[in-house]
């Protein structure tokens, strides 16, 4: 008789003990990582540096530097917006631009007196309205308007300021986005305005709509900044944004700079998240604070 038959037969290997706590808790962790991530994504601001090399930039203007805001959507961060406004003045900018969608909802009207009037004193701060300030009605963007002028900060409503450095000029315009006034001044004109008055001056035009660019460089602009398309919403690799604000994808346009003719457009991929369907949230698309540093090209 063999040791195995006097020992009662074949031992069996014992079974390992399941651990579904160990494999609860690795899960709870990793959905928890995965929402963190998600948040950071959605509200973790991201401050960017792009030169941008213009022909025709007049001498004195080389090395203007832009702080370029945009899509806040009533957003604040920090309490009255400190931490924002902690960021920009740390850029030390020579101009601050807002281009629209500042607000959604009436309600959020209270906090636009801190931010405003804390980037009026960093440095010159200049707005134009988006078509989110226009839905909600031609009487609260006028109270919008009012209550940023008052607090230090000037609105181009198709109108254009001369900004002076070094010596040299560039014509500053700014258009209201087209939900406004359908009789409103076109870019167009604003365009002819300008060169009537000052032929070949070199022209930064600050326009919400980003996808209205093959208008504006038609028109004549040398410069363009924008907002309205949020990066695209989620960002690929080698690829860029997935989904316009029209929701067709791979929209043109979506972030940074781009080319047409002889004119040059930055797209902000903006700050905030409105609660439209597939604006709501960002993938690979850290909201953005751009900072923007003119160059003769």
């Amino acid at each position: 008789m063999t040791t195995t038959e006097r020992g009662g037969g074949q031992r069996r290997r014992p079974r390992k003990k399941r651990r579904p706590l160990v494999w609860l808790a690795v899960l709870l962790v990793l959905a928890a990582g995965g929402w963190f991530w998600f948040r950071w994504q959605c509200w973790g601001v991201q401050t960017t540096h792009t030169e941008a090399a213009l022909a025709g930039l007049p001498a004195g203007f080389d090395g203007y530097k832009i702080a370029h805001l945009s899509d806040l959507h009533g957003h604040e961060y920090g309490e009255g917006s400190g931490e924002l406004l902690e960021r920009v003045a740390k850029e030390a900018p020579d101009l601050i631009v807002i281009t629209g969608d500042l607000i959604d909802r009436k309600e959020q009207l209270s906090m636009v007196p801190a931010l405003a009037q804390g980037l009026a004193a960093i440095a010159p701060t200049y707005y134009v309205t988006g078509n989110h300030e226009w839905a909600l009605g031609s009487a609260a963007v006028k109270e919008l308007k009012a209550l940023l002028k008052e607090c230090g900060v000037a609105v181009l409503s198709n109108q254009c300021e001369i900004l002076e450095r070094n010596g040299d000029r560039l014509a500053l315009a700014g258009v209201d986005d087209p939900n406004g006034y359908a009789d409103q001044t076109t870019p167009e004109e604003l365009y002819g305005w300008i060169q009537e008055r000052n032929p070949g001056l070199f022209t930064l035009l600050l326009a919400h709509r980003n996808d209205r660019f093959g208008q504006y460089a038609n028109a004549g602009y040398d410069f363009v900044m924008s907002g309205h398309g949020h990066g695209g919403i989620v960002r690929l690799p080698f690829v860029g944004g997935l989904i316009g604000t029209d929701r067709r994808f791979f929209p043109p346009w979506s972030a940074g700079l781009y080319t047409v003719g002889d004119s040059t457009l930055f797209v902000s991929r903006g700050l905030g998240n409105n609660t439209v369907p597939f604006q709501g949230f960002r993938v690979f698309n850290r909201p953005e604070l751009a900072v923007v540093t003119l160059k003769q090209g």
